[in-house]
């Protein structure tokens, strides 16, 4: 992958708003043919990130290019070949959801194809309706089955399954992999973990306007502990002693705990529980989730792995 150029660049992105810095100190990149996950919570700076991707601002340092282009001063060229879905959409309210996906395809230079119907029927839109009778998440179906059918190189969602049904949530994930499977790129920004974990290649976390991690979920988990539960014939007593160990909790007497284990010390931790003769053992991987903690739960644990 590192020896593709990146279809998407963003060195050092800044944005204030007035004396507010919005983005310090923003860098990643999307390679063709990845799903990129951007997560952090609201206000982190993943929407004013995307709208500056879409040259809808100005930054005020660094720089952003897709398809080696400035997305501000080539913004126009840039939306001919991306395909965009926000968190919340807003709709003409008397045009009926069919038109819209129609007016939609038609401002991105595509018709309405099989593949549109085959969209709508998967989501379960009703396309008669007029705008102004739809929930959310059929408001989200919308602007979701527009994108779709549109045979973009880039495609960016931000929050895109909000207000939606978990078989919608599905259908959603299906197409993003089909996408993929096409070697098309997609920046995916989401504050739904399990969703991210299912899709990306690669994840990106932003806290408060600054990218605090970026990697495959396997090069981050040396950041995160596997929890151990385990049961031995001779009593743990030095458990508690060795390096790496977190959490210890006695299920029942010395012989049967629970504890969480650094990775780096896993090794040595499982060469102790194995010499005093293991009964039972379960180990649960770190999850995408215990990363993501790290940084919003432990600022100061975040601030010392910032950049690393």
């Amino acid at each position: 992958m590192a020896t593709t150029a990146p279809l998407l660049k963003i060195s050092h992105l800044q944005k204030r708003f007035g004396k507010f810095q919005a983005l310090k100190n923003i860098d990643f990149e999307i390679y063709p043919g990845e799903v990129f996950g951007f997560i952090g919570p609201n206000g982190a700076g993943k929407s004013t990130t995307i709208r500056v991707l879409l040259g809808i601002l100005k930054a005020s340092g660094g720089s952003a290019t897709i398809f080696g282009q400035d997305v501000w001063q080539k913004s126009v060229a840039i939306h001919r070949r991306i395909a965009y879905v926000p968190g919340d959409v807003y709709l003409w309210p008397n045009l009926s959801g069919g038109e819209i996906i129609d007016l939609f395809l038609k401002m991105n230079g595509a018709k309405h194809s099989a593949t549109t119907d085959a969209l709508i029927k998967e989501f379960g839109l009703d396309p008669r309706k007029k705008a102004r009778t739809y929930s959310k998440g059929n408001r989200q179906k919308v602007a979701l089955i527009a994108a779709f059918s549109t045979p973009a190189d880039f495609y960016i969602f931000d929050e895109p399954t909000s207000g939606l049904d978990p078989l919608n949530e599905q259908t959603f994930q299906e197409h993003v992999l089909q996408l993929k499977a096409q070697g098309k790129s997609v920046l995916l920004s989401s504050h739904i973990l399990s969703e991210v974990e299912k899709m990306c290649d690669r994840i990106g976390i932003i806290r408060e306007g600054t990218i605090v991690e970026t990697g495959t979920l396997a090069e981050m988990r040396h950041l995160t502990r596997t929890t151990i539960e385990v049961q031995t014939v001779q009593p743990l007593t030095k458990l508690a002693s060795l390096p790496g160990v977190h959490g210890l909790t006695s299920k029942h007497g010395e012989n049967h705990m629970s504890l969480a284990v650094d990775a780096d010390q896993l090794s040595a931790v499982m060469s102790y529980l194995t010499a005093q003769q293991l009964v039972t053992l379960t180990s649960t991987p770190p999850t995408l989730e215990d990363l993501f903690m790290r940084y919003y739960e432990s600022p100061n644990d975040a601030r010392a792995n910032d950049g690393k």
